[in-house]
């Protein structure tokens, strides 16, 4: 009897020592991995803040004198040294940021719409990805509607304030966009933020602006979350920005027009 319980006491401290090696086995584990996430998180946001060194953003504006002789204020975009920038990633086609907030960042263009979803401007493999552009759209923003993708990072950067930011109306830091190209700065007026399917309408592309494109537009604007009282038809340019929500069914979008050039 003796003996047949020591063996039984011998058999419970051997599985005891099993799950214990378990549980320290996937502790290690998701140590290792949070290491990871950690790392390639400050490796993105390192990488971004040498990058806009590149670029001088004056949230100041200059007044000009107008028509009439009156004095008004001339919103001034950031101002981008292309020449170094293109000479480290020749895929980069503008500088997006969004006025009053932390959002600041380059857009890529590349030949999928996968690379940028994990390559940083540098081309470095990273979580982060870059912003980037619907390949299939035209580089010089001249499409009806031009889709910039980016993802919602946890620690906020990419386009992982854009939620927070324009889903109430009480939560706006700002309603303006500056797209820099090489050639010309266009500065959008934000019309509609909303979340949608993952491949839902909001996604097409218009090869002309006709009234089907108008449609789309009075679509998109009845489905804002916030009222931004912005009219918008079919002759204006717009862009959407696009990032996810953490349900792969759905993403959340914030799309604006083409207030002018400067």
């Amino acid at each position: 009897m003796g003996r047949g319980k020591k063996t039984r006491r011998t058999a419970g401290d051997i599985l005891r020592y099993i799950i214990l090696i378990i549980a320290v086995c996937v502790f290690v584990f998701s140590a290792v991995q949070l290491g990871r996430i950690f790392l390639e998180y400050r490796a993105g946001t390192q990488e971004y803040d040498r990058i806009r060194e590149y670029v001088k953003e004056d949230p100041q504006q200059e007044t000009e004198e107008s028509l009439e002789g009156q004095a008004v204020d001339r919103p001034v975009p950031p101002e981008v040294d292309w020449e170094s920038l293109k000479a480290i990633n020749p895929d980069i086609i503008a500088w997006l940021q969004i006025e009053g907030t932390q959002i600041s960042y380059p857009v890529m263009k590349g030949t999928d719409n996968d690379y940028y979803l994990h390559h940083t401007f540098e081309k470095n493999y990273n979580s982060a990805g870059s912003i980037f552009i619907e390949y299939t759209n035209s580089s010089d923003f001249q499409d009806c509607n031009t889709i910039i993708y980016g993802h919602n990072m946890r620690n906020g950067s990419m386009f992982g304030l854009l939620r927070k930011y324009f889903q109430s109306q009480d939560s706006l830091p700002g309603r303006y966009v500056w797209i820099c190209t090489p050639e010309k700065n266009y500065r959008y007026e934000i019309f509609s933020s909303h979340v949608v399917d993952a491949a839902g309408e909001v996604y097409t592309l218009f090869s002309a602006p006709d009234q089907q494109f108008q449609q789309y537009l009075d679509s998109m604007k009845a489905q804002s979350l916030v009222d931004f009282g912005v009219d918008v038809t079919k002759e204006d340019k717009i862009i959407t920005l696009s990032t996810c929500t953490g349900n792969d069914a759905t993403r959340f979008v914030v799309q604006a027009k083409r207030e002018g050039e400067y």
